[in-house]
């Protein structure tokens, strides 16, 4: 113990301080080495300008054809709460599959279904249907296809359609489905793992089926309850999507559940993987932080260098992942006066040229972290520390400095692709985009709603702008984004993630876990991603954009041969990709037109390269 003076504070020991600094000098000396190096490198990575993999189409949507086509589907929905949440969803889900479908209140129903191939009912009291009961149940059997929504109110209307629909018998009551699993080769990366449903409740039918029903996705439980499920009916089919949730992150089964009506199903997709990393590159905080202080003993900045960055390159380097990086040129509020160039240069040499020279992109976050809104946008006190812009013409003033910022330090290269500041936008930040910065092609904000969030779809909009959502976020990559990445994989072929560099800073974000935790949950679900589908191609921000204008523009008119079936294309510009579910066990002879790569036992990927693909079976 050390000796204490009279005041009873114990006396400094000299020597100890002078061990302690002596065994720091080392650590002291070798990160002044990290900063020169560094610096040093800052100035001497370049990178080469390199064109798109998929370059972006130069084509006004205004003036695209439109494939002519009578409607295949009939969406019956009752004018209730689920009825309407249903209608909502499902329509978006045909339109995005181009399924060409009538959408009508049941009270319109007509009395015969004789023109349409497939019917999706969204109804919670089938009574409301009528005489069409009758109608539906002969309409299957001689070949029409049927899809029940979600569980309704269970009666005698909708006990008539036991027969057809595989139930053997239901009590009546909803039960509580909290975890689902999925049968092999039904989804994409469906059968890795069992999926948890969050804010579960009795969503679903009880029901036992009859032993000819084939089960596609049942509840973990000591007695699974059958979530979706299919059965062939005289010349038809049924599916029974039993799931209960009708919210934007479950379109993707809804829609793997519509794949499993008839014998086939084809339905254009996106098929590209994106990474995003915003506020990157930024200022680096100054300073330490608690979780990174206790597991590295390392300065933000140090930990940025040689920790958070040589993690999430290499990742990137594995998998062939190419990022696309949002740049922050400061971190003040300043929304007037003059915007001042940010001189602190080295660290958006360094960490931008590598991403550049591993094939990455640049594009604009904001010249500072401050949403592209007005005075009369109203935060609803979220962001306390958020202002707004007291004019247009000092967003442009804005944004052109970052632009001209950006030019300086990565020349040559197009800034294609915006992000707003906490995926917040107003209509009049939108139109200083379009009408002052034409190189900006895309908005890349969220796909799910959110808090004051620019909520969007893959789509380009009447103004031009190529809209290409972010899906999931951030490291602790709960159960519900792990669902949501699910659906969209197999939805639109898509994975579209982003990160900051600052969530290993943020509580609430997962910074008490470690880095270590949570960058194995960013590399668990890169190596679920291309392991589920080997095909996906990475793809920077601009060339999602490029893919999603093919995507949106196409239009297909699906033709049954006595060989196959046919595929005619509208608005085809040099490639469309399509998923391709097989339900009867056929198997592909040939295909012309395009090029067919095999997924699991009963989904292809096609590349379509001609205006026709056809598509012969054995």
């Amino acid at each position: 113990m050390s000796k204490k003076t009279q005041s009873g504070v114990p006396k400094p020991r000299r020597s100890g301080y002078r061990r302690v600094f002596t065994s720091l000098l080392p650590i002291a000396l070798l990160m002044c080495l990290l900063m020169f190096v560094l610096i040093t490198a800052a100035r001497n990575v370049t990178y080469t300008a390199t064109g798109p993999s998929l370059a972006l189409l130069d084509v006004d949507k205004s003036q695209l054809e439109h494939a002519e086509g009578e409607a295949e589907c009939l969406l019956l929905y009752e004018d209730d709460a689920a009825g309407i949440m249903g209608y909502q969803e499902m329509s978006a889900v045909l339109e995005q599959m181009k399924v060409r479908f009538d959408a009508l209140e049941c009270a319109q129903a007509p009395e015969e279904l004789g023109a349409y191939r497939y019917l999706v009912l969204s109804i919670t009291h089938y009574q409301h249907l009528g005489e069409l009961l009758g109608e539906v149940k002969s309409w299957v059997k001689a070949g029409g296809n049927l899809m029940i929504l979600y569980p309704p109110e269970n009666n005698g209307s909708f006990e008539s359609l036991y027969g057809i629909l595989g139930i053997r018998d239901w009590g009546g009551s909803a039960v509580y489905v909290d975890r689902i699993q999925f049968a092999d080769d039904f989804l994409l990366g469906g059968d890795m793992r069992t999926y948890p449903i969050i804010d579960a409740y009795e969503s679903s039918m009880g029901a036992s089926l009859e032993n000819d029903c084939e089960v596609f996705a049942q509840s973990v439980a000591e007695h699974p309850v059958p979530i979706i499920w299919r059965r062939s009916v005289g010349e038809g089919s049924v599916v029974v999507d039993n799931l209960g949730f009708l919210a934007k992150g479950y379109r993707g089964l809804h829609a793997s559940a519509y794949s499993l009506l008839g014998d086939t199903c084809i339905y254009p997709v996106i098929n590209a993987a994106a990474f995003y990393i915003d506020d990157f590159p930024s200022p680096v905080p100054s300073g330490t932080a608690e979780y990174i202080l206790r597991d590295y003993n390392l300065s933000i900045k140090d930990f940025y260098t040689s920790k958070w960055w040589t993690d999430t390159y290499n990742l990137a380097q594995k998998y062939g992942i190419r990022y696309t990086g949002m740049v922050i040129e400061q971190y003040s509020d300043q929304v007037s006066g003059v915007f001042e160039r940010n001189t602190d240069q080295e660290r958006y040499l360094y960490f931008g040229n590598m991403l550049l020279d591993a094939g990455g992109e640049i594009g604009l976050h904001g010249y500072n972290h401050m949403p592209l809104v007005l005075e009369n946008f109203d935060y609803k006190d979220l962001f306390d520390s958020y202002k707004q812009w007291s004019g247009e013409q000092e967003m442009v003033e804005a944004l052109t400095e970052l632009n001209g910022f950006c030019a300086e330090l990565y020349p040559d290269r197009p800034f294609q692709v915006y992000v707003p500041p906490s995926n917040i936008i107003s209509e009049e930040g939108i139109a200083v985009l379009t009408e002052h910065f034409p190189d900006i092609k895309a908005i890349a904000s969220v796909y799910l709603p959110g808090n004051l969030a620019y909520e969007q779809e893959y789509q380009v909009e009447d103004n031009g702008i190529i809209s290409t959502p972010r899906v999931i976020a951030g490291y602790a990559l709960d159960d519900y984004m792990r669902l949501v990445a699910l659906s969209e994989l197999n939805f639109h072929l898509v994975s579209s993630h982003f990160q900051h560099p600052d969530d290993v800073l943020d509580v609430d974000r997962g910074a008490e876990l470690g880095w270590a935790r949570l960058f194995e949950n960013l590399a668990d679900y890169v190596d679920w991603l291309y392991t589920s589908v080997p095909q996906i191609r990475s793809m920077t921000g601009s060339e999602i954009a490029a893919a999603v204008q093919r995507y949106d523009y196409i239009e297909m008119t699906r033709t049954d041969t006595e060989q196959g079936l046919a595929l005619d294309l509208t608005n085809f510009h040099d490639e469309a990709w399509f998923l391709l579910r097989l339900n009867d066990a056929q198997q592909i002879a040939e295909v012309s037109g395009g090029e067919i790569t095999q997924l699991n036992d009963t989904l292809y990927l096609i590349c379509a390269s001609a205006e026709r693909v056809e598509i012969r079976f054995a």
